[in-house]
């Protein structure tokens, strides 16, 4: 459930978080595309590590760490999967090789985690709305689009919270094999369930008294404004893409750090 953390929008005053969210998505962009053009482990740890200073500088590592922590498993799966789709695809052999290629992957997968974070706790919703409204995209879609990341982080939050009640009662979640497991897990998604049932109705009620969908033509209190720090960083924004194409392109890089040889 922390892995939902990377969701979650932390106010700090921080020069991240006042840039303009439509800045924030195009150097998220660049970042998420980086992180697809190579596979090779040295360019992706460089990304990766290229966006340490945008969490420290936006002050949210302690939400970052959080979200790295709940995708552990997740990066397990990745390197396993990766490491033994490449054993039997290479005649059951364990190389350098392989093990660079699968920890490659799973590196990737961090950068992309540590990208969308850097995006999603540094945004406002109410921000992100606007940027989406500007972008001429309807309205009842970017309601449902930022009603979701609004929710998804309190659904984490609310089935944390049954876990441990139902912990607390002495229902046992990890014994048992996997269809045990499954059904163990039954009297954590009921309650769930009917809970996020019932605060759909609520906000349906809610939406309705204030006459949702009354005036085609909607108005914002506030405007999204470009200043000249968010042209400033799109310009470098813009700068990376170039300089990522070109590498891409026209450096030759190493495939792997360490010359392949057989382990096992």
């Amino acid at each position: 459930m922390s892995m939902l953390e990377g969701l979650r929008f932390t106010a700090i005053p921080s020069p991240i978080h006042r840039l303009d969210p439509r800045v924030k998505f195009l150097l998220v962009s660049i970042l998420f595309v980086s992180t697809i053009l190579f596979s090779s482990l040295l360019p992706l740890l460089i990304i990766f590590l290229a966006q340490i200073p945008l969490i420290l500088l936006a002050r949210v590592q302690r939400a970052w760490l959080k979200t790295l922590r709940g995708a552990v498993t997740l990066g397990i799966i990745i390197f396993a999967s990766n490491l033994l789709a490449n054993y039997f695809y290479q005649g059951r052999t364990v190389t350098t090789g392989i093990l660079e290629l699968s920890l490659a992957m799973t590196v990737r997968f961090i950068a992309l985690i540590t990208s969308f974070s850097i995006f999603f706790l540094t945004t406002s919703p109410d921000k992100l709305s606007l940027a989406l409204e500007k972008a001429h995209i309807p309205y009842e879609l970017c309601f449902a689009f930022i009603t979701a990341i609004r929710f998804v982080p309190v659904l984490a939050e609310e089935a944390q919270t049954i876990m441990d009640a139902q912990k607390a009662r002495g229902l046992e979640l990890e014994g048992g094999n996997f269809l045990q497991r499954i059904r163990n897990y039954l009297p954590i998604l009921l309650p769930l369930i009917i809970n996020s049932i019932r605060r759909s109705l609520e906000l349906a009620e809610a939406m309705e008294s204030r006459a949702f969908g009354a005036v085609e033509k909607r108005t914002n209190l506030y405007e999204l404004e470009m200043t000249k720090r968010d042209y400033l960083a799109l310009a470098l924004s813009l700068a990376v893409l170039i300089l990522v194409l070109y590498i891409r392109f026209r450096v030759p890089l190493p495939k792997y750090l360490l010359t392949p040889s057989r382990i096992l």
